[in-house]
């Protein structure tokens, strides 16, 4: 799920791979044996990660020990001690008051929210004295601070300081090569080592902060509201799209059920669930609701029991939690009985069996059970007229069941002279009692009952269900049909994206296309006979009729994101991702402005400090300008050949920096109102790959992460040089901060976090909430500054999948957060709270989980 990822070695993957062929018995165990390599891959990369970063630490000191030498050597010939304002004896003083960081090299872990590596060895203590700058503290300090030894003396103890780090270093990775560990050290009140993996991080109190000690974490005031949702789940789910009787269409996508209001172009929010929804269904009653959802897994790896809610589409209110710990791996079709108004509800799971469970509503206790198939279930409906007869369709079949004395049989439907298609992708019930299937050979088939026929049959043959009836639709798969209500049929195809109006005796009416750029038809909801609503496949919602066309009401993208950008001064927002598209949004109207296409996939974005311009960074390297008003490519350059990960503009919007994946942040100047670039220079030190940057508040300045999880400095105006320093930039003013790691956010990485498990931040502009975006699908809101473990916060769910960005707007009002393949949007309001003390204390010590429905 994480853009930052490195394939391991040609040689030793083969090795990996010869080894787990080996130790396999069959192939029986083949997906037990994928993820036993999954998880050997992951152990290895962060063994030579450590290795790599053990190893660039100690070049990096040896060839200072190597610049120090010679002076020391110089000094001791001429006879003289170093004096106080020697270079040598500089350089040592330096050494002491900041040592340096071991900086690790190499690929972090992808951001996964499945099952981590099994843990081989136990952590250092939280109060453990292991680290090198604990070791150092050891040695007299009157011994540092009195006259100067002699030059022997001091290339000693740099010999043996290094030594220290270095044996520090290689026992970490000794011990914990793959320990998720989070440990903080408080180191003489004027610095704070935290530990991601073992490998320390030191930041540097500022000088505001008296007593690092007494500092006081409280949660933010503030807090956040569900204010819109962007985006439709149409590429991958059917039946997901109807029309309730208070004119809202109700749809799903991430963890979130969206009611859409069609006129009032207003939204609702059923947030109940706690992982992705995947199907949908609609009570008799056109008022009750009941979604089934996937069961994903926890942050520490463990399933989630998937389960049905019943729910009030009016009060939002749940009625009923349907077969919790009864579905495996989540639910993957419901349906309403109608004959008996509603009071069962029908249950596939997506278990290797497919179960069929019937439920009673009102008391939530299950009525019947059987095994499906092992083949894929599509859809499930009972018979409108007769409760007892249930459909099943999906790959190379269709059953009738049959429910009688709480158990269920089947009989599967006759084929006969028609050829057998791959796959019956949906079907409908006719006003005249009969089934029509559509399928993906593009036909429509009529099913009735025909008595047994004994010569064919065998003796004692009953009735069976064969096909009556084939017509010609689509070119391509039927992907839908809607019943409407005087008995006309209206079909959706998928190749040729028609859909066609039939008769009720099955003649072609009329016929439409939708273009090319929404996808197939996914699903069909009638509006009032003539107009209708269109899901597509290209997660779209298109409303229209027959004679004036089909316009889009909700769009989003399919695949998955990772660049978010906020205008400085307009509600407008940008995003892009792995479909190519880049799309910019109106945050107070709810809408997509524009949205173009690019030949590479966009990972990140920033917009230049006048509004104008807009700056993607793409996955090859290459970078772009895009006038926001002509959607015209302005400028066009490539700093190396590997992904890009950060753009951003300084303050006065003088300088563009750009992150890359090659290890370096290129500096461009900026003219002509943001049109025109020419390289300025290039920062080189960072021994990973830049994750996130920032500018300081005079535009001089940067401070930027890695994926090794280092802090470096830099400055620009000086000719983009590496601060060695950086005890110096502790009180430095940033205009924005994003970096995951750094003194002000050190707080928002919990115990037993690994590097990875926070994808970015932001802090708001007024500078009193960061908003963090994690690898769990939740949203954070903290209090700024958040410089203490623990720090209190508050928690918000409806991502589907890991959270992949996270920013303000231009005042503060809303937070916008992207999911990474859940394909979602979450627009949340900003609801300022009071400044007393009272609210402060109620949520000192707890988190609070926000949602958009009430509880019952």
């Amino acid at each position: 799920s994480n853009p930052n990822i490195s394939i391991p070695s040609p040689d030793w993957l083969s090795w990996s791979i010869c080894i787990d062929d080996v130790s396999a018995g069959s192939s029986a165990e083949y997906p037990d044996r994928v993820s036993m390599m999954e998880g050997r891959l992951q152990l290895q990369e962060n063994e030579i990660t450590l290795l790599k970063s053990s190893l660039a630490d100690a070049l990096r000191r040896l060839r200072l020990h190597d610049q120090l030498i010679p002076l020391l050597r110089q000094q001791l010939i001429a006879g003289g001690g170093p004096g106080p304002s020697s270079t040598a004896s500089r350089g040592l003083r330096r050494m002491r008051k900041s040592p340096s960081t071991p900086p690790p090299s190499g690929p972090a872990r992808p951001q996964s929210r499945g099952p981590q590596p099994p843990l081989r060895t136990c952590p250092p203590a939280p109060g453990a004295d292991l680290s090198p700058l604990s070791w150092r503290a050891r040695i007299n300090p009157c011994a540092l601070s009195s006259a100067p030894p002699s030059p022997l003396l001091h290339s000693c103890l740099i010999a043996c300081l290094l030594g220290i780090n270095l044996l520090f270093s290689m026992l970490v990775f000794l011990q914990t090569p793959s320990v998720k560990t989070l440990i903080y050290e408080s180191v003489c009140g004027q610095s704070i080592k935290m530990f991601i993996r073992g490998r320390p991080i030191t930041m540097y109190v500022p000088s505001n902060i008296q007593n690092y000690d007494d500092l006081r974490m409280e949660p933010p005031v503030e807090k956040l509201e569900l204010d819109w949702v962007y985006g439709y789940r149409g590429r991958d789910c059917r039946a997901n799209l109807y029309l309730l009787a208070s004119g809202e269409a109700v749809y799903f996508i991430a963890c979130v059920v969206v009611l859409y209001h069609i006129n009032n172009r207003t939204q609702r929010h059923y947030s109940k669930h706690t992982d992705c929804v995947r199907c949908l269904t609609i009570h008799p009653d056109k008022v009750r609701v009941a979604s089934g959802q996937t069961a994903g897994v926890d942050k520490d790896g463990k399933p989630l029991q998937p389960y049905v809610h019943i729910w009030d589409s009016s009060t939002l209110i749940t009625l009923q939690q349907i077969g919790l710990g009864t579905f495996e791996r989540g639910v993957g079709s419901v349906a309403f009985s109608f004959a008996d108004s509603g009071a069962f509800l029908c249950v596939i799971d997506d278990s290797n069996e497919h179960m069929l469970s019937v439920w009673d509503c009102a008391k939530g206790t299950k009525h019947a059970e059987v095994k499906s198939t092992n083949e894929a279930v599509f859809t499930v409906e009972f018979n409108p007229n007769d409760s007892t007869n249930i459909i099943t369709c999906g790959k190379s079949h269709v059953y009738f069941w049959t429910l009688s004395a709480g158990s269920l049989t089947k009989k599967q439907g006759i084929f006969g002279k028609y050829k057998k298609p791959k796959f019956i992708q949906c079907f409908v019930f006719s006003l005249t009692g009969d089934v029509l299937t559509g399928d993906s050979e593009g036909n429509i088939l009529t099913w009735g009952k025909s008595p047994g026929d004994v010569k064919t049959l065998g003796k004692g043959a009953k009735e069976t269900f064969q096909i009556m009836r084939q017509t010609r639709a689509h070119d391509g798969s039927v992907f839908t049909l809607c019943m409407l209500q005087g008995g006309a049929l209206l079909s959706g195809g998928g190749k040729d994206r028609k859909i066609i109006r039939w008769s009720a005796d099955l003649a072609p009416e009329r016929e439409c296309e939708i273009p090319e750029m929404f996808g197939a038809v996914r699903c069909i909801a009638d509006v009032d006979g003539e107009e209708v609503l269109v899901g597509t496949t290209r997660n779209a919602i298109l409303r229209g009729t027959f004679s004036d066309g089909f316009v889009a009401i909700v769009q989003g993208h399919v695949d998955e994101m990772w660049g978010l950008a906020t205008h400085p001064s307009q509600d407008v927002f940008l995003t892009c991702g792995h479909d190519r598209q880049v799309c910019v949004w109106n945050t107070e109207e709810h809408k997509l402005d524009w949205c173009t296409t690019l030949e590479e996939y966009g990972l990140c974005a920033d917009f230049c400090p006048n509004g104008a311009v807009v700056s993607v960074g793409l996955s090859t390297g290459r970078w772009l300008v895009l006038d926001l008003q002509t959607k015209d490519v302005v400028s066009d350059y490539t700093d190396g050949n590997e992904q890009l990960s950060v753009m951003r503009y300084s303050p006065d919007g003088s300088f563009l920096a750009v992150g890359s994946h090659d290890n370096f942040i290129y500096i461009y100047n900026v003219t002509e109102s943001g049109r025109r670039y020419s390289r300025y220079g290039k920062c080189n030190g960072h021994s990973s790959f830049i994750t996130h940057l920032d500018w300081s508040k005079d535009g001089k300045y940067i401070m930027s992460n890695s994926g090794d999880y280092e802090i470096l400095y830099w400055d620009i105006a000086g000719g983009c040089k590496l601060l060695r320093n950086r005890y110096e930039s502790k009180d430095r003013e940033w205009a924005s901060y994003t970096c995951v790691l750094g003194f002000h956010v050190m707080g928002v990485w919990l115990e037993g976090s690994d590097g990875t498990d926070i994808n970015a931040l932001c802090r708001s502009h007024n500078e009193r909430m960061v908003a963090v975006a994690d690898d769990f699908c939740k949203v954070h809101l903290f209090q700024y500054p958040c410089p203490k473990p623990k720090a209190p916060n508050h928690i918000y769910e409806g991502h589907g999948s890991h959270v992949t960005n996270v920013r303000f707007t231009h005042c503060d009002s809303h937070v916008l957060s992207m999911g990474g393949k859940d394909t979602c949007i979450l627009q949340w309001r900003v609801k300022r709270g009071g400044t007393g003390d009272s609210g402060r204390d109620r949520l000192h010590s707890s988190s609070s989980t926000s949602t958009s429905s009430p509880e019952p």
